[in-house]
């Protein structure tokens, strides 16, 4: 019986995964420190490691590389967030086998952990059956557009925008709120564009770490700084002839802004510790879900950066204001399920899809595509039914009552209606983001994570 070492903080998530392993014929062991997981594979015998990327004591990366000293040759699937799946992939060049998303899905991990104890058994299999994620920059490599319209106003607008900005080579400002699919926009604007057989090359600002921003975005020179043992090409070079798509980029330090500004204005960049400029041809796609006026107002982004990447805006409307379209995503996801999960799903009961149009996607696409995953995945029949949804969606009406919970019509119940509606439009007018929300609420950040727990709110 192969035995497997699950590492979560998340005592919960430990004894799900624990017993749902047991029933597939595995034995499972779990600890939620980095520390204990050392401690358990010099003393025990594993045969895999499924480690959560965020741990209170050690960093994953360096968890990783621990246990590849260890035993080099131990499987390592790490499950991380959706922000942290760019860090993710480079656990993967490290040396980890593959990486979960949350949510988790019990048969997901367990497809994931057969192929890695697969891949051990046959060393020499080819790479290729090793398992491949797909997403929209892979897509944007292979030609192939995954870009879905919509049918709203608001989305037919955003595909005619795209459609007048594609063939130039303006820079593009992508505003909307996470998850509502500004990577998948910028990604049809590089497919529709002279520039589509050149490289699209993704970067999220948010996940460089300051220290060496400057040297993923412009690259460095052997010996710049400590652990720059060769020459390394940018983001810039990379991406040289296509596209550079630049999420969340209200994030870049004020000295980052400063060489980006050149660079825009030179079509030069210039590696850390280097001495000669290298001209690069690239168009600038940036996104940001926060607003980078008030940001320019506040000192904290170049008025010269915003103006040379807001050539042109496209504002991608959060998805609760653009009703008409989750009726199309959700058949869009059901078909990508099927083919993730290997089932032959038709359609959603009429239960599941008032379900589905009332509740307000806090989330947007990313939080409608898990949703519409979840139903796959627990659907016994040809139609996904209310029960196999979330329990945020099922437990959520059109009046935004939460029936977990009976507020009562007292005044107790009132005062809480009456703040929960309060955080629910806070959000809303701050596009999701979570730190202005709480500013405006006059609370601070922990209380409002808090409130949102507390009354179930999804944001």
């Amino acid at each position: 019986m192969k035995r497997i070492l699950i590492v979560d903080d998340d005592q919960d998530i430990c004894a799900l995964l624990k017993r749902f392993l047991g029933r597939h014929d595995y034995e499972a062991d779990t600890c939620q420190r980095g520390e204990d997981c050392l401690q358990k594979l010099n003393k025990d015998k594993f045969d895999l490691v499924l480690s959560d990327f965020r741990l209170p004591d050690i960093e994953g990366l360096d968890l990783l590389k621990a246990i590849k000293g260890i035993n080099p040759d131990l499987p390592v699937i790490i499950i991380t967030g959706y922000s942290d799946v760019k860090v993710a992939v480079t656990a993967i060049k490290m040396g980890a086998y593959d990486y979960v998303t949350k949510p988790i899905y019990p048969e997901e991990i367990l497809n994931t952990i057969k192929s890695a104890l697969e891949a051990r058994a046959n060393p020499k299999a080819p790479q290729a059956a090793m398992p491949i994620k797909k997403s929209a920059i892979e897509a944007a490599r292979a030609g192939k557009s995954t870009y879905v319209i919509g049918d709203s106003p608001q989305a037919r607008r955003v595909y005619q925008e795209m459609e007048l900005i594609a063939p130039t080579n303006m820079s593009v400002i992508i505003n909307g709120e996470t998850g509502t699919g500004k990577e998948y926009v910028a990604n049809e604007i590089h497919l529709k564009s002279k520039r589509h057989s050149g490289p699209f090359m993704a970067i999220d600002c948010g996940a460089l770490p300051k220290d060496l921003a400057g040297s993923e975005l412009f690259g460095h020179e052997k010996g710049a700084f400590t652990g720059a043992i060769k020459d390394k090409e940018g983001s810039f070079e990379q991406a040289n002839g296509g596209t550079l798509f630049l999420d969340e980029i209200g994030n870049l330090s004020y000295d980052i802004q400063v060489k980006m500004l050149r660079v825009l204005q030179e079509r030069k960049i210039r590696r850390v510790g280097g001495v000669k400029d290298i001209e690069v041809d690239v168009r600038i796609l940036a996104a940001t879900n926060e607003d980078l006026k008030a940001a320019v107002r506040e000192g904290k982004f170049r008025e010269d950066l915003y103006h040379r990447l807001n050539e042109f805006s496209i504002d991608v409307s959060p998805l609760r204001r653009r009703k008409e379209d989750v009726w199309s995503f959700a058949h869009h996801f059901l078909r990508l399920a099927n083919e993730e999960l290997e089932k032959s799903v038709l359609s959603f009961n009429d239960e599941a899809k008032e379900a589905l149009l009332s509740y307000p996607w806090f989330g947007n696409l990313r939080e409608l595509k898990n949703a519409v995953k979840r139903g796959v995945l627990l659907c016994q029949g040809e139609q996904i039914e209310l029960q196999n949804l979330p329990p945020d969606v099922i437990h959520y009406d059109h009046n935004g009552h939460d029936h977990h919970h009976d507020m009562g019509t007292d005044l107790k119940g009132a005062a809480v209606e009456a703040e929960k509606d309060a955080i629910v439009k806070a959000l809303d007018e701050c596009r999701g983001n979570k730190s202005k929300a709480a500013k405006l609420l006059n609370i601070d950040r922990k209380t409002l994570y808090n409130k949102l727990k507390s009354y179930g709110i999804k944001a």
